[in-house]
């Protein structure tokens, strides 16, 4: 049944059974033979086909769901059974939201190579709501999302506090004010902030209430990098973690506004759904732990 969903899914991904074909390096009619074996399994068609394009159905989308989760619960028991003789190797996948996978996570994954050339990671980075999802759907190994968690179906850590300031470019008007910004006087300023299900967003708007802020000249942008170009050219401030934002500050490109009452604080947060972690995996959150508690110990120098 593994092989059956692994064509189906890659069919489904590919959207074009040749393709599917080229990739699972099969032939085109070995792999319509298997889709009509599932399809006959299920009792019903799972793709809609036509000489332009494949996709699927709306019983096709119920299987593809559980056969992504079914995929990643066999990685997973494969993996256990190969750890109880082999030493840390192997695949992991990890998955972060932006500042903490963009920021962050290329330090711990470049410490984790150099120790363990033997694990491979791959990486995928969403926004939070997309990582807890993930996760949820064993299509990843472990997460890390910005802010804490509390859900019944899966483990969650706080493993980091994180800063965050607002900034705006050196040429902002206030910072002419020469004095400490009251975070009264930020109301009007034009704000540039992430989509919805950010976990940064969740942070400012989290700011905004604290504050009872209600600005209404309002900006929304898909990625951090993006929001920090913005923020460059003086197209209005924005609250992003310091993680984020030391090389602009090294090079004066954007500045931190004086705003009492701030850093605003939030936790960065590892989540998992299982209840065994191989050894590829424990060596990882190892190696996370350690890297962390240096550069926390270095920040308190």
């Amino acid at each position: 049944m593994k092989q059956y969903l692994e064509v189906f899914v890659m069919v489904a991904e590919k959207k074009n059974f040749s393709r599917a074909a080229e990739e699972l390096h099969m032939t085109q009619p070995a792999v319509s033979q298997y889709i009509r074996a599932l399809e006959e399994s299920m009792g019903t068609r799972l793709l809609e086909r036509s000489n332009k394009y494949v996709r699927l159905n709306k019983a096709g989308e119920i299987v593809f769901h559980y056969a992504k989760e079914i995929l990643g619960l066999y990685v997973k028991m494969q993996n256990s059974v190969d750890d109880l003789i082999n030493k840390a190797t192997g695949s992991i996948i990890i998955g972060a939201s932006y500042t903490f996978g963009e920021y962050i996570l290329p330090h711990i994954i470049a410490q984790l190579q150099q120790n363990y050339p033997e694990i491979t990671p791959s990486i995928q980075i969403h926004n939070t709501k997309e990582i807890i999802e993930l996760v949820l759907d064993h299509q990843l190994d472990v997460g890390f999302i910005e802010g804490n968690l509390k859900n019944e179906h899966l483990t969650s850590e706080v493993i980091l506090e994180d800063e965050m300031f607002i900034v705006a470019s050196p040429k902002h008007p206030l910072f002419k004010m020469q004095k400490e910004i009251c975070i009264s006087d930020l109301d009007k300023e034009t704000w540039i902030l992430r989509e919805i299900g950010s976990g940064t967003r969740e942070a400012t708007e989290n700011f905004f209430r604290m504050h009872k802020l209600n600005p209404k000249r309002l900006r929304e942008f898909g990625s951090t990098q993006l929001i920090k170009e913005s923020v460059e050219a003086g197209l209005g401030i924005t609250l992003l973690s310091r993680w984020a934002i030391e090389k602009e500050l090294t090079n004066h490109s954007i500045e931190i506004i004086n705003v009492k009452g701030l850093p605003f604080k939030r936790d960065f947060s590892m989540i998992t759904n299982t209840p065994y972690q191989i050894k590829a995996l424990k060596t990882f959150i190892d190696t996370l732990h350690h890297y962390l508690a240096n550069q926390q110990n270095f920040l308190e120098r």
